[in-house]
């Protein structure tokens, strides 16, 4: 061993000689003129070398999402602002998956692993062809703020589309996957780098995100808001992080050392580095006023531990360091953890070392990843209501009118952050191209999104089509919902129930409602499709529609699957990722950040429909719950049970495990998610499903806020839905046992 190290020690040493006294040839492609720029080295070594030769002026022009070149030193031009919430967003073709939200209702781990492969498959395949002609522009590099993962705490947020949902537990194993997906398995060489955004607690209002300070007790601060973030970190091994807009607690997010040197770097060992949302830093003393002037919000800013802005007030760091309100080792820190990550892309080695490089363009928008979109598209509708099990509708049924606002609009599709899919398929073509030769397909708006929208015909002569295209139907499927429009990042939109990318009212515009209700007059089959980013109070629809289907924003498939859903083609098995309550009375203030009654976890009234909730064109029963009845604290459990397709039709089922602490001593959720799978049964067929709980599920913040495992009495519940749900009516029950941890 120690001849080897000798060895290797040598050839070092001969090949640092050869750069002192001229240039050392790498390759027949590449010439190293400075250290940082040999392979050989260690990632360490070089980035310590470049930051070493870089003046303060060029260390501090790289601190900025777009970075310029340093030709002196042969550094390229890099944009560091690139999304993927769902497929590689704004850099032109790309495959479009659903909606982050309509990811988060497959329920699907494996799914989500697949699709974030398909999207940095795309993304370095882009990359590269963007490099090879000469270009170097925003949202064409491979750090990629995505995904999202705060909690989609209340509905009336208009970026909850970007969520996976209003779970802890679930986002965070949904993310995990996202980011394993995103960052490759080579050890040497990340394949891109996924960012966790945005940190910490932030959900809305939009309109207030760059003054608003969120307020939260710690237990739901540890408990609900910081978990997804950890799982990803420690499980996913994401390398960057995101810091919000608004403060928390009266620190501004990317000004926070509490959070992002404290929880970040030292509790959690993260390693990667930071950025700002865009403009954040602008925030800290323009709109939450934490300090005067530009030089110290980004001398804050460097210190806390937000090593990138996005945005360029981190100009004045020249000015921060000759006012002694930051050092240039503060500067360095920041640097060499964004170069590290460049270096770990592979940036300064020749393409051939990096397997990834190798990833042809043609796999963009192959055959193989718009099956894979259309796949995804199918797992993540969830049949909500189906009276006297009128659907799947058969394909012979005779003329077919669609109707509504959503029926045949692509961007409705995509949500934001999007991609240009180059064939995207709407709910109307979708069932034509389904119906072609058996039935005919009619079509009608029917009303605008909502009053107060600029449209070529009045509301009321669109109802008239409508009622008339209807009359001539043997059965209507109508596209309501929300659109991305409406909703979304701090928008200037201000029309009923919404206001500036939030909603003010979860309930469909009183023109859509009028909409349906007027067709549902006629007396004639209905089916209620809805597509949408967040959760609606479909009330009155429920009670009376026989099929209702929550869509989603479902990507460039959503269209084909629809129909293939509607038509019997598919059995949709997806669940909904949050509570769709009956009214936002049942909801405290939107501004209010603590838990007390929000998601299913602490919500005490009825839901409309619960979260986890989904119906399947077949049935499912349970049995032969296993599990030990007395377990050791620190030990993992194995949850085992019998899962059957008891009906006629193949389908996929999630089967649910949820935990409730029966003996806390401090306050805890009803209930919460602890485990979860998506498995495939035919009919008749039987599985043996296995649940692993950690010995972290059992855990709890005590009352010194530190997550602690004590003894207790828990319950397990294993099914298809939430234990006790109100809702669900003819379902197979819940499963429940009680075990003592000692």
């Amino acid at each position: 061993m120690k001849t080897i190290i000798k060895n290797f020690n040598l050839i070092r040493l001969f090949v640092l000689l050869q750069l002192i006294s001229g240039t050392f040839v790498l390759s027949a492609q590449q010439t190293v003129e400075f250290p940082y720029q040999n392979p050989a080295l260690s990632v360490e070594e070089r980035v310590n070398d470049l930051v070493g030769r870089m003046t303060t002026d060029e260390k501090i022009s790289q601190m900025m999402n777009a970075a310029p070149a340093i030709d002196r030193l042969g550094i390229p031009a890099y944009n560091w602002w690139n999304e993927c919430l769902h497929g590689v967003a704004r850099a032109g073709l790309a495959t479009c998956f659903p909606q982050a939200i309509g990811l988060g209702a497959t329920w699907d781990q494996n799914l989500i692993f697949r699709v974030s492969t398909t999207i940095s498959d795309e993304a370095r395949a882009k990359h590269h062809e963007f490099v090879r002609n000469g270009s170097r522009k925003i949202y064409q590099g491979l750090t990629f703020w995505s995904p999202n993962v705060n909690i989609f705490r209340d509905p009336r947020w208009g970026r909850g589309q970007e969520t996976y949902g209003e779970d802890p537990f679930l986002t965070g194993k949904i993310a995990v996957q996202f980011v394993k997906g995103l960052q490759g398995d080579d050890p040497k060489y990340f394949k891109t780098i996924a960012t966790l955004k945005h940190f910490a607690v932030h959900s809305g209002p939009e309109p207030e995100r760059h003054s608003f300070d969120a307020i939260t007790d710690e237990r739901d601060f540890r408990d609900t808001y910081l978990p997804q973030f950890e799982m990803g970190i420690k499980e996913g091994k994401a390398y960057s992080v995101m810091c919000a807009y608004n403060s928390y607690k009266g620190e501004a997010c990317c000004g926070s050392s509490n959070l992002l040197n404290g929880i970040l770097r030292t509790e959690w060992g993260f390693d990667g580095y930071v950025v700002s949302d865009c403009g954040a830093i602008s925030d800290i003393y323009n709109g939450h006023k934490v300090v005067a002037t530009a030089a110290e919000a980004a001398a804050l800013g460097v210190k806390s531990g937000t090593d990138l802005e996005c945005a360029s007030v981190y100009r004045n760091l020249k000015e921060s360091l000759e006012k002694n309100l930051i050092t240039i080792q503060d500067i360095d820190i920041a640097l060499k953890r964004l170069f590290t990550a460049r270096f770990r892309l592979g940036m300064f080695d020749p393409p051939e070392m990096v397997k990834y490089s190798k990833i042809p363009y043609s796999v963009v928008d192959c055959e193989q990843n718009k099956a894979l979109a259309r796949e995804t598209a199918l797992k993540s509708i969830v049949l909500l209501k189906n009276k006297n099990n009128i659907l799947p509708l058969k394909k012979s049924v005779g003329t077919v009118a669609v109707i509504g606002p959503n029926s045949d609009q692509i961007f409705v599709l995509l949500g934001n952050y999007n991609g240009t899919p180059s064939d995207p398929i709407t709910p109307l073509r979708g069932i034509k191209e389904k119906l072609a030769g058996v039935s005919e397909v009619l079509y009608a708006q029917g009303c605008p999104w909502a009053a107060g929208m600029p449209g070529q015909k009045s509301p009321e002569e669109l109802k008239a089509e409508a009622l008339e295209v209807a009359g001539k139907a043997n059965v209507i499927i109508m596209c309501m919902g929300i659109t991305p429009k409406l909703e979304g990042e701090e928008m200037r939109v201000t029309v009923d129930g919404f206001k500036g990318g939030d909603r003010v009212r979860i309930d469909l515009p009183d023109v859509q409602q009028d909409l349906i209700k007027a067709i549902y007059a006629l007396g004639k089959p209905v089916i209620l499709v809805l597509l949408n980013g967040s959760a609606l109070a479909v009330n009155w629809e429920k009670d009376n529609i026989p099929a209702i289907l929550e869509t989603w924003y479902g990507g460039q498939a959503a269209g084909q699957a629809l129909a293939d859903v509607i038509f019997g083609d598919y059995n949709p098995g997806g669940r909904l990722p949050v509570t769709f309550y009956k009214s936002v009375n049942d909801l405290p203030s939107f501004e209010d950040y603590n838990m007390k009654n929000r998601t299913y976890r602490y919500f005490t009234g009825e839901p409309l429909f619960p979260f986890g909730f989904g119906l399947s064109y077949t049935t499912f029963s349970y049995k032969k719950l296993k599990v030990n009845e007395t377990v050791n604290m620190g030990d993992s459990v194995k949850v085992a049970v019998n899962v059957k397709n008891t009906g006629k039709l193949a389908g996929d089922e999630v089967v649910e495990l949820y935990l409730s602490d029966l003996t806390a001593d401090v306050p805890v959720p009803i209930h919460a998610l602890k485990g979860f799978t998506r498995i495939h049964l035919n009919p008749g067929e039987t599985k043996s499903v296995v649940l692993t709980l950690s010995p972290d599920a059992f855990s709890i913040i005590d009352n010194d806020n530190q997550r602690k495992v004590k003894p207790g009495d828990f319950e397990i519940s294993v099914g298809g839905h939430q234990p006790e749900n109100k809702t669900v009516k003819n379902e197979p029950g819940i499963l429940k046992k009680v075990i003592k941890l000692i």
